[in-house]
């Protein structure tokens, strides 16, 4: 994988310090936005493949993350959360890790932090698929018709994204 960790994990701290989830929404509107959602398939934590195809007909978020950014574990309790909210409704998280040290220290971390999400390990390619973003996390938001309705890069409050994904259900 190509990703040099610390300017990713540098971005990421920069936006979560110095952008306001204000300015944030402001970039929901980028490319991906109301375009149909890549088709992919990635393995999970047990080598499983698991592709976007079983999630048809629900409502989708795709967070791009890692271990090791400080950004991207701070939302990972507001996912547990939504998980836990909206499951029944038809809400699927699935975390895209983008971890160059494999699905061994990827699944240690979802044991550790109680991750309810499916899990899935990621690569440069499926980066590009989805528009070769620079900056974790980034995620997508996917309708129940498999358009991409919201995009957004950085951390936001738990409570504002909520009523975002709330939206779609």
């Amino acid at each position: 994988m190509k990703i040099f960790k610390p300017l990713i994990l540098l971005t990421g701290l920069v936006a979560a310090l110095l952008v306001s989830p204000a300015d944030l929404r402001a970039e929901e509107n980028i490319s991906l936005v109301n375009q149909a959602a890549p088709a992919w398939k990635l393995k999970d934590l047990d080598g499983k493949e698991v592709s976007f195809a079983q999630f048809k007909g629900k409502v989708v978020v795709i967070d791009f993350w890692a271990t090791w950014c400080g950004p991207c574990k701070l939302e990972i309790p507001g996912y547990i959360e939504l998980q836990k909210k909206y499951a029944k409704d038809g809400l699927v998280i699935i975390g895209i890790s983008i971890d160059q040290d494999g699905p061994k220290r990827v699944k240690k971390f979802v044991a550790q932090n109680g991750m309810n999400y499916t899990m899935v390990m990621g690569d440069d390619k499926i980066m590009a698929t989805f528009g070769n973003f620079t900056m974790i996390p980034t995620t997508f938001l996917i309708n129940r018709e498999g358009r991409i309705v919201h995009q957004k890069s950085g951390t936001w409050d738990h409570a504002a994204y909520e009523a975002v994904v709330k939206k779609e259900l």
